[in-house]
């Protein structure tokens, strides 16, 4: 949010959460298999994990939009978080992307792989920045 505030400080944000419905269809299948037929579907963790899913996403866009301090719009989407962003940025002047990658290892390898995939395929400027912690901005 702070990159955002600095580098597109009057210009229309957009934030983006995106679920992965890989980790819920994980456990429907875990489930399912571990018990076989008959089993209670009130107790399948899929079931839980797609209800938090939404909640977490929805509690991260309003903490990211509280921490931007200005009206923005929030996009909550399902699906591989990389196709997720390079779709939400088809109509997008700068997309600023935290990168995930490990901060001793400059270089390609500095980047993971759902990164590397935005990067290689947005389709617009693309800005990196290193999440704030330990190591400074």
């Amino acid at each position: 949010m702070d990159a955002a505030r600095a580098r597109a400080p009057h210009d229309q944000v957009v934030l983006l959460h995106v679920g992965d419905d890989e980790v819920a269809a994980a456990a429907h299948h875990a489930y399912a298999g571990l018990l076989g037929r008959g089993h209670r579907t009130d107790r399948d963790p899929g079931t839980r994990l797609e209800a938090l899913s939404g909640t977490v996403g929805a509690d991260l866009l309003e903490a990211a939009a509280h921490r931007l301090g200005r009206p923005c719009e929030l996009l909550d989407r399902h699906g591989r978080v990389e196709h997720e962003v390079v779709r939400a940025a088809a109509d997008v002047d700068l997309l600023i992307c935290a990168r995930d990658g490990d901060r001793e290892r400059p270089g390609p390898h500095s980047l993971g792989p759902a990164t590397r995939f935005v990067v290689d395929h947005a389709p617009c400027p693309v800005l990196l920045v290193w999440p704030l912690g330990e190591a400074g901005p």
